[in-house]
């Protein structure tokens, strides 16, 4: 029962125009190659510095700014923009269903009427 309900929560959600926008955006995201090359960079370079700080050691004055360098670059393009506001949106949305599920749980918890 719950299964199903979850499962029918999900597909509806998978439809919704947020979800939609968040998929398209990303998608468009994924074939701006100069985009992704960014990305991967910074990926790469927060990747050692992490394993720099694993080691106790403190990541150089040249790498923060090449990783300030590239957040830069990506944060202005189009694509990187498009996304993040499908994705704030999206996450806006489902913030709302979460405070729906609490307040439903909050409601089948005091509730003497069993429905399933």
């Amino acid at each position: 029962m719950i299964e199903d309900k979850a499962k029918d929560l999900g597909r509806t959600i998978g439809q919704s125009p947020e979800y939609k926008e968040v998929k398209r955006a990303s998608d468009t995201l994924n074939e701006d190659r100069e985009t992704v090359a960014l990305l991967q960079q910074m990926e790469q370079l927060r990747l050692e510095a992490q394993r720099m700080l694993q080691r106790g050691e403190r990541p150089n004055e040249e790498m923060e700014r090449k990783l300030d360098t590239l957040l830069s670059q990506i944060q202005s393009k189009p694509s990187y923009q498009r996304l993040l506001v499908a994705q704030e949106n999206f996450d806006k949305v489902m913030s709302k269903v979460n405070d729906w599920i609490l307040e439903g749980i909050e409601k089948g918890a005091t509730s003497s009427i069993i429905t399933l």
